[in-house]
């Protein structure tokens, strides 16, 4: 055995080189080797060195779950992990094992894990001489007419032997007598021994005649079974039955019915009487096997199915029989009736799925090796033939090997854990039968997390919008990144950036919660001094390599009504808000006065001032403009009316908690003089210049104002002819000085910005929002349509913010000129 052993595995190790050219670029390797052991070997006998055979490393076993993961007989092999050799496990019985003459081959899968690889191992059974010949019967009876003439051919039944043809029956002989001798016939690779009559027989000499069959097989040494022959002498019945045919034969379909009818026989004797009624049996050597399968009806000669035919169990069945009268004694002859069974497609495909994880990573490369699927059919030729589909729609796809009807399922693109985190594969294996048959089976594949996200925040530039006087140390605002990875791939945490890109003055007094991404203010803003600044934001994962992304967040500073309007006229000497005005007796109703003014810091409605008299003398006499805080005259002075009169002016802004200052006028009144009059006159001239100075800032304001208002138009038109989600109305409205307050609100019940302007209330604001309110709507989480509408407005917002700003700037010098003016006046 093992010079031929040798031999086979120097083949086969040839075979595996050169197929190891061809699978070096694979994750899978395939290979296969073939042992050959003779039947009933010892239990823990050495079938062969598959390690060293394979080119495997020894030591490398253990750890890589070197095993046998399929084969139907494999319980009778095992394999040792620690030196790679496999032995007999169990009993070998190579007849229990393998039916008929053909080779007796045990096909083994092996399987070896990082990387993965499959062998195959084959391992032939030779068939050793262990099985005597045996009879069905231990003896069998003949009745012979006396004169039976000598020549006469009786069939005795045939031993039979489970070994292979080599040790099969081969020869037959018959014990010493003087009347009988035994002749054999070969009949299908078969021998049939006769029993021949050599000399005629005498029943009054002798009755009965006992002789012993010894049947001889072809082993070294040979083994033998015996028969023991019964002979009993009768009168003469000369005729034998005759078969119309020396064999039948009949094809029939594997789902034939029971009770069908095979095959009708048909034998005749030429007797009379008893002598020629033929009765129809089967022969002696007929298995109980066969008799389960087909009945015979002994006198019609009909042979019918009586189970269940299955051409994958046996593909042609032999059936001896025989035709006797009954005659005295009777006769018989034989014959043999072939029945071929016809294959139908009543088998359905079987699938053999090896998987060693239903993990795969979401970055494997394309042809990364999942499973392991054998495919197989039980029926032949165009029934057995099978094709494997697997679902579609998924980056998976069968890849067939070098051997038949083995597949690797592998992937055939990129995957994506953030698109689909699963796959329920189904494979499909169809027969090309009619109709076809088909089988299948499922397979769940998981794609693991890495780390290929950024954090994404829902929107950037962030806008931040704070009201001054904050309380140090308070949350004013959060951000919020979210990342699709998994696990600690998408845990993220927050920092301020305070080196480049960052305003480091502004951002020093802002913290931020690591984990939440809370931002809180360290100091108090002010929005005289601080209006707008910018930070950026960093999110960052904690995968491995981390991935991180930032967002701008603009912050802007929203007013408070914090300042105190301030009185710019009248201003005594030391430093109050107290004044003298002296006018002529004579003047006319209508007649100014003097005006007040003053100055607030903040803006908006903070900043807009009113003016209305606290107390007065007379109320008949002056008037005060509430917005202007021009004093005029309502009538002519009378020579009962006093002399002098005091004013109280209260001066209050428009904020929610409105702030206010009071200025004291004392109006004098004269009789007109000449040096009244040049006064008079002089203080004219003045006037006029005052207004003169007045007309061109609000020239100069006017002229501003259109510009923003056509920028404004020409936005809108920009945004409108994009996307008609949103339009904005703005109005402008100046006061009597020429001076206009616009202030940006956010109204947290409406969730709006409004660009406020003079003469409003807050209520006014919401109720007549469309009269002078550029409403933004707040729609901080928006669907990917609008992301760019979104944008847009938001740069409206910053551009009116802006102009805002630059407008109250603009105010404030003009303020800053009245009062110089005044001063010198």
């Amino acid at each position: 055995m093992e010079p031929r052993r040798q031999r086979r595995r120097w083949e086969y190790c040839w075979i595996a080189l050169c197929l190891s050219g061809l699978l070096s670029f694979g994750t899978q390797v395939c290979a296969q080797i073939r042992y050959t052991i003779p039947e009933e070997l010892k239990e823990g006998s050495v079938v062969g060195h598959i390690a060293k055979d394979l080119g495997l490393d020894v030591s490398t076993l253990v750890n890589r779950r070197f095993r046998i993961v399929s084969g139907a007989k494999d319980a009778i092999f095992q394999l040792n992990q620690n030196n790679g050799v496999l032995y007999v496990h169990g009993k070998i019985d190579r007849e229990e094992l393998c039916d008929g003459n053909g080779a007796c081959s045990i096909n083994l899968k092996m399987a070896v894990e990082e990387p993965l690889e499959i062998h195959y191992v084959g391992v032939e059974i030779t068939d050793v001489n262990d099985n005597p010949p045996t009879f069905s019967e231990d003896e069998q009876h003949f009745e012979i007419a006396e004169h039976t003439p000598t020549g006469t051919r009786f069939q005795i039944q045939a031993a039979r032997d489970s070994d292979t043809k080599a040790n099969n029956v081969r020869s037959y002989k018959l014990n010493q007598n003087e009347h009988f001798e035994v002749d054999t016939k070969d009949r299908h690779e078969e021998k049939i021994p006769f029993l021949v009559l050599k000399k005629s027989l005498d029943r009054e000499n002798t009755a009965e005649h006992r002789l012993i069959l010894t049947a001889m097989d072809g082993g070294n040494p040979p083994r033998s079974g015996t028969l023991n022959i019964i002979i009993t002498v009768l009168d003469i019945n000369d005729n034998r039955p005759v078969f119309s045919e020396d064999s039948y034969s009949v094809t029939v379909r594997e789902n034939a019915a029971q009770g069908t009818v095979l095959i009708r026989l048909n034998a005749t004797d030429s007797d009379e009487g008893s002598n020629g009624v033929v009765e129809y049996a089967f022969g002696r050597n007929i298995n109980r096997k066969l008799q389960s399968l087909f009945k015979l009806d002994s006198i019609t000669g009909e042979i019918q199915i009586k189970g269940e035919l299955d051409f994958e169990e046996t593909e042609v069945y032999k059936l001896d029989v025989q035709a006797s009268d009954k005659g005295q004694p009777p006769l018989a002859a034989e014959s043999v009736v072939i029945i071929k069974i016809i294959d139908i497609n009543d088998n359905a495909p079987e699938i053999d799925l090896t998987s060693l994880s239903n993990v795969v990573a979401e970055d494997s490369k394309p042809g990364t090796v999942i499973s392991l699927v054998s495919i197989s059919d039980r029926d032949s030729g165009t029934n057995g033939k099978i094709i494997p589909t697997i679902t579609d729609n998924v980056p998976f796809e069968l890849k067939p090997s070098f051997q038949e009807n083995i597949y690797s399922l592998v992937t055939k693109g990129r995957l994506d854990r953030e698109l689909q985190s699963h796959y329920d594969i189904t494979i499909t294996v169809t027969d090309l039968g009619q109709p076809p048959l088909s089988a299948f089976k499922s397979l769940s594949v998981q794609v693991s997390d890495v780390n290929d996200n950024n954090p994404e925040f829902s929107q950037d530039p962030l806008e931040l919008y704070i009201v001054e006087n904050n309380a140090p140390g308070a949350s004013i605002c959060s951000v919020i990144a979210s990342d699709k990875d998994l696990n600690e791939n998408a845990m993220i945490t927050y920092n301020i950036l305070r080196g480049e890109g960052a305003q480091n003055d502004m951002s020093s007094f802002l913290n931020i919660n690591s984990e939440t991404g809370v931002i809180y203010a360290l100091n108090r803003f002010d929005f005289e001094v601080t209006r707008k600044f910018q930070i950026q934001v960093l999110a960052k994962d904690s995968g491995t390599p981390s991935l991180s992304s930032n967002v701008t967040v603009n912050v802007f500073i929203l007013d408070q009504n914090d300042n105190v309007p301030v009185i710019l006229y009248p201003v005594s000497a030391n430093g109050s808000a107290e004044g003298v005005e002296e006018i002529p007796r004579n003047v006319n109703a209508g007649h100014l006065v003097t005006k007040v003014r003053a100055y607030d810091a903040d803006i908006g409605y903070n900043g807009w001032l009113l003016f209305s008299l606290l107390e007065v003398s007379d109320h008949s006499l002056f008037s005060l403009d509430r917005y202007t805080g021009q004093i005029r005259t309502l009538r002519s002075f009378t020579e009962t009316d006093e002399a002098q009169h005091k004013l109280v002016i209260l001066v209050k802004d428009n904020g929610n908690v409105s702030l206010s200052a009071t200025a004291t006028v004392i109006v004098k009144v004269v009789e007109p003089k000449e040096a009244f009059a040049a006064s008079d006159v002089k203080n004219a001239v003045k006037d006029e210049e005052e207004n003169n100075v007045t007309f061109y800032l609000i020239i100069t304001l006017g002229s501003v104002s259109v510009l923003f208002i056509i920028s404004i138009i020409v936005l809108i038109v920009m945004q409108c002819s994009k996307s008609t989600d949103y339009s904005s109305k703005y109005l402008q409205e100046t006061n009597y000085d020429g001076t206009m307050c616009h202030s940006i609100q956010y109204r947290s019940g409406d969730k709006r910005y409004m660009l406020v302007g003079p003469r409003m209330s807050v209520g006014s604001a919401i109720t007549h929002s469309n009269r002078n309110t550029l409403v933004i709507p707040d729609r901080r989480r928006r669907d990917s349509g609008e992301v760019r509408i979104a944008d847009n407005f938001s740069f409206i917002c910053i551009f009116c913010s802006v102009f805002v700003i630059k407008f109250d700037q603009l105010q404030q010098n003009v303020l800053q000129l009245q009062l110089e003016t005044l001063k010198k006046t």
